[in-house]
């Protein structure tokens, strides 16, 4: 990796920590390589009604530490039960405003940032936005229950995407397509996109993804190194230029798959 481009992110990160002024999503307890996720379809025997409570307060929780203004996004993340994407070991952390394990090294994540990267994206009717890093399906869930975007998701790992796209389509999302690949290359098949959000840290800014971002798009992203919290960047195309706002510190998986890895080492001099 480039030492200035190093240097540059760790100056960020560390600026952000000192200040304090970021939502931190807090690193989950450890899991195994690969745990049973019961939600390829809802659980008849998870009763909806328990959590309805847990849910609200939530919600009213996001809106106020994420300051969240967007009805439409406060209302997709008011519809959408989190419960339904979370490992039965987890249900009774559902609602709780942090991330949990999903198996494979993943995680669904932290429910009020999720509603803050979603509204930063600054979605309009009828455009096309691209998830990379589907996990369980909470982020494209929170998508299309906007109801006016066309929702493109990309995973890495096969079982998590399989298990997603089950979920999404028994739920009646008919606007979220699931490809299991690399979402470091993006789908450029359905490029350009008017929003791109990326739900996993690499160490720099994918080229791929800001190729097949649409002028005037929106990316939201967290980079930073693996394994040590990040900032999330916002970043807008306008003149086939990126305009980057450092939105905070987070803390997410790292991206994984061949294309970061070999972009980095591409990097290093």
């Amino acid at each position: 990796m480039n030492p200035k481009l190093f240097a540059k992110i760790f100056a960020c990160i560390f600026v952000d920590l000192l200040l304090s002024c970021c939502a931190v999503q807090s690193q989950p307890p450890p899991t195994p390589t690969s745990l049973p996720i019961s939600t390829t379809q809802p659980d008849a025997d998870v009763d909806d009604e328990r959590f309805a409570q847990a849910h609200q307060q939530l919600v009213e929780h996001a809106i106020a530490a994420q300051n969240l203004q967007d009805e439409d996004v406060i209302r997709a993340f008011s519809t959408v039960p989190r419960h339904w994407f979370v490992p039965t070991e987890y249900l009774d952390m559902a609602y709780e405003d942090h991330p949990l394990p999903i198996g494979y090294g993943q995680t669904i994540s932290q429910p009020s940032l999720v509603a803050h990267m979603t509204e930063i994206l600054e979605l309009k009717p009828g455009q096309k936005v691209l998830e990379i890093g589907t996990g369980s399906g909470y982020q494209a869930a929170i998508l299309a229950e906007l109801g006016f975007v066309d929702v493109y998701t990309i995973e890495i790992v096969p079982e998590l995407a399989e298990n997603a796209s089950n979920l999404l389509q028994t739920l009646g999302y008919s606007n979220v397509a699931v490809k299991q690949a690399d979402g470091y290359y993006g789908w450029e098949e359905y490029a350009p996109f008017d929003a791109i959000i990326v739900t996993a840290a690499p160490d720099h800014l994918p080229a791929p993804l800001v190729e097949q971002l649409a002028e005037n798009g929106r990316l939201v992203i967290p980079i930073g190194p693996p394994g040590w919290y990040q900032t999330l960047w916002k970043f807008h195309k306008q003149d086939n230029e990126l305009i980057g706002y450092n939105m905070g510190g987070v803390g997410f998986v790292p991206f994984t798959g061949e294309g970061v890895q070999s972009s980095a080492q591409d990097q290093t001099p």
